[in-house]
């Protein structure tokens, strides 16, 4: 009959808070960098000259059609044969901006394309400029069709930031990791994580749920 110790895992409550703040900051940085990085690129497939298309186009290929976990080892351990070498949250964070920032110029294009030509030709005939018109008229409907797909990418590098522990930046899995190389506990230390994983996950759906429609395209 299998024993299990909680209270070993949960004792080290410090480890596990400073894990989960390390993981909200790791997201709250790569989901703002990485959706403006997506927005410029969905701006350059859909609305950029031809050679900005391709670049564009190459690099959302390239990070859609590769794991993460390689990306990041890229950045980690590549990048410093050319000279960069990165702090483990830093290439964290640039691992996690490049994958949201691919997936979310997808998904931001497609809303874009949704949009009436009409309400493009009504901008325009209002004497704004291509930028106005993209960020004042075609953007912001374009983001509420798309929302929900948004918000979802941004859950995925949340949890795809579990993956980041590998190279020693220091959140929740790391300190999971770390827990139960203490007290040899590795179901209960990996099922707390898994709660509070999913905690996260749904404290932030709702908050990306109720930041939408207030600050970036309007009720």
């Amino acid at each position: 009959m299998p024993s299990f110790d909680f209270a070993a895992v949960l004792a080290e409550w410090p480890l596990l808070l400073r894990g989960i703040g390390a993981t909200v900051l790791l997201t709250a940085l790569s989901a703002v960098v990485g959706m403006a990085l997506g927005i410029a690129c969905a701006w350059g497939r859909s609305w950029g000259p031809r050679w900005l298309q391709l670049i564009v186009g190459a690099y959302v290929e390239a990070i859609r059609n590769t794991p993460f976990i390689v990306q990041l080892f890229f950045i980690f351990f590549g990048l410093p044969s050319l000279g960069l070498r990165l702090t483990p949250e830093l290439a964290s964070v640039l691992a996690m901006v490049i994958n949201l920032g691919a997936y979310a110029a997808e998904i931001v294009r497609a809303g874009i394309a949704a949009t009436p030509r009409g309400q493009i030709e009504a901008g325009m005939s209002l004497a704004l400029t291509r930028a106005q018109v993209f960020m004042r008229v075609v953007l912001p409907p374009a983001l509420k069709r798309v929302w929900p797909a948004v918000t979802s990418q941004i859950i995925i590098v949340m949890l795809g930031s579990a993956v980041c522990g590998q190279i020693a930046a220091q959140e929740l899995s790391y300190y999971a990791n770390l827990i139960q190389s203490r007290n040899f506990r590795a179901f209960e230390a990996y099922i707390v994580a898994t709660l509070a994983y999913l905690a996260l996950a749904v404290a932030l759906r709702q908050l990306l749920h109720w930041l939408g429609p207030r600050f970036l395209f309007g009720r």
